[in-house]
């Protein structure tokens, strides 16, 4: 299909494209890679009527060190988040991640801060950032200002940020311990029937769960379980608590609830060795 009628703007800067929104209200998108709007635009499931693009930006792609954290620019490519060898050295889950997205295409085209801010719940990267409980940091006219992971994500397609916001920068803790990224799909390509995050942290695990609810979530349930000394396999079957999978023309929610039991169990294993 064709997307419906838009004006197209280009930001030379982040303080421009936050005077450009302000100036176009919600009638405004933000274009960094396409990847998630553009097909949302084809299918007339977003119709906005101007785009601000970003994606010429240099400025917010970059992985550098900062402190006991490694931050990473909004408008840094899946490719190069992928292929960062500060990332592999001390939060590999990240890279690790962004590797398996879509196809090569998809992966030099696509940033990770397109795919957070999208706020899509079936994402492989917005579950890793929440088990890690990273945080985002967002410009807009008053300043910037820092949102925790848990914060992040409010509904479908959804996230914390501002009409007027721009999301700048990732930033994610070094990890020392095991760690898992698991999902299954039909094809190598395809969004995640069910993945699942699990990092090690402090003695304990966190664990974050992809396309088991509107945004993706924490398995808090399953964490108190191995904090209390619960093995693997008892702790996943607490997995799919507080969760609300979908039903689609590829799975269907029973199918995911139990789907997901196998993927926590198989990621602890992993993360925990």
């Amino acid at each position: 299909m064709i997307p419906a009628k838009f004006d197209y703007e280009r930001a030379d800067s982040v303080g421009a494209a936050v005077a450009l929104l302000q100036q176009h209200g919600d009638d405004a998108k933000l274009l960094a890679g396409g990847h998630s709007l553009l097909p949302l635009m084809k299918l007339r499931l977003a119709s906005p009527g101007v785009l601000v693009d970003i994606g010429r930006l240099s400025d917010l792609s970059y992985v550098r060190e900062d402190g006991d954290h490694v931050a990473i620019g909004a408008l840094t490519r899946h490719h190069d988040v992928a292929n960062a060898a500060l990332l592999d050295e001390h939060c590999p889950i990240v890279s690790h991640t962004a590797g398996l997205i879509g196809d090569p295409q998809v992966r030099h085209m696509g940033t990770i801060g397109g795919s957070v801010a999208h706020g899509d719940p079936a994402g492989d990267l917005p579950s890793v950032l929440l088990a890690l409980d990273a945080d985002f940091t967002a410009q807009g006219p008053n300043g910037t200002r820092t949102i925790a992971a848990g914060d992040f994500f409010t509904s479908l397609f959804d996230t914390a940020l501002e009409d007027d916001e721009v999301l700048t920068e990732i930033s994610v803790p070094k990890t020392d311990g095991g760690w898992s990224y698991l999902k299954f799909n039909r094809r190598a390509q395809d969004w995640a029937l069910v993945g699942v995050a699990a990092v090690r942290s402090n003695g304990g695990v966190h664990v974050g769960l992809t396309n088991m609810g509107l945004t993706p979530l924490r398995a808090s349930a399953v964490e108190e379980a191995v904090s209390g000394g619960a093995d693997p396999a008892t702790a996943a079957a607490r997995a799919d608590f507080g969760t609300s999978p979908p039903s689609d023309a590829f799975a269907s929610a029973e199918y995911r609830t139990e789907l997901v039991k196998v993927l926590v169990r198989r990621a602890l294993e992993e993360a925990l060795g």
